[in-house]
């Protein structure tokens, strides 16, 4: 057995997506800053309705998956396939764009604090093209693990700890994807510690948004993305006033990675076809 440490740092930036939600982007803020098999993971959060009233109108996508998991606030998601979602507290959207999606997600509220983040997820070659699919979990759906010292919520993947098993309703029983993806958001109590277990051939790196924690002595950045390296366990100590944060792995798919705006695919041919689909009305059509 060993321990994950703390190999790389990303540190959020202050940028807009949407028609202008202010967002805080690690992953994804540059070329160089990503991890296999994920593109990028956004931040928002805001009690000014200013900041997130413009939402997010309606866009393409294609070759990827999008992964969006609330805390405060309430979004809709509308899309070319009929599909309606509403996002509360706790709820989690999970879109597979594939061969192409075209989608809203607009604010439910006028005021108040609107509050989560944003992942996304590549897909391999083989599956780029896949018919879209979308899944809206809502928080009720997701199992929680309590342990001595603090709690889990397991959107993703299956963890095993202190004699229980818990596993999400993403990649478990109901669905499987090839990247294996973790998706956890860990609530940490004051001055607690917690080895968990991952996949020792995923890639991995946590995401502090409230308090403090450290791995192997290092301290974790607030708002920002610790990339770990290799290993099978994960040993997190919180701090004085405890700590929340997301810990996020995946299988990676070890193929090229061309990005334009909201299109991902492995060359620069497809993306150019991305293009062409989406101005002749192509891209959601069946292959």
């Amino acid at each position: 057995m060993s321990t994950r440490s703390l190999q790389r740092i990303i540190q959020s930036v202050a940028t807009a997506d949407g028609a202008g939600v202010k967002l805080r982007r690690s992953l994804g803020s540059s070329q160089h800053a990503r991890l296999d098999p994920f593109l990028m993971l956004d931040e928002f959060y805001s009690d000014n309705p200013d900041d997130y009233i413009a939402g997010f109108p309606s866009h393409p996508h294609r070759g990827f998956e999008t992964v969006t998991y609330m805390l405060d606030g309430r979004m809709q998601h509308k899309d070319h396939l009929g599909n309606t979602g509403d996002l509360g507290p706790g709820s989690v959207q999970w879109m597979t764009a594939g061969r192409g999606v075209i989608h809203s997600e607009m604010p439910r509220q006028t005021e108040g604090r609107m509050r989560g983040f944003q992942l996304w997820l590549n897909l391999p070659p083989a599956e780029k093209m896949k018919p879209a699919g979308y899944r809206d979990i809502p928080a009720s759906a997701i199992p929680e693990l309590v342990f001595d010292g603090g709690r889990v919520r397991v959107i993703a993947g299956a963890l095993r700890l202190n004699g229980q098993r818990v596993s999400g309703p993403v990649n478990g029983p109901e669905s499987s994807l090839s990247t294996e993806p973790v998706f956890w958001d860990l609530h940490l109590d004051p001055a607690r510690q917690v080895t968990l277990p991952l996949p020792n051939e995923h890639n991995a790196f946590v995401y502090l948004y409230e308090g403090q924690a450290s791995i192997g002595g290092e301290i974790l950045l607030h708002r920002a993305a610790g990339v770990l390296g290799e290993g099978d366990r994960l040993n997190l100590v919180s701090g004085s006033d405890g700590a929340r944060l997301l810990v996020l792995a995946g299988k990676p798919i070890n193929e090229p990675v061309v990005q334009y705006g909201p299109f991902v695919m492995n060359t620069r041919e497809e993306i150019e076809q991305a293009l062409e689909d989406y101005r002749q009305g192509r891209l959601t059509e069946p292959a």
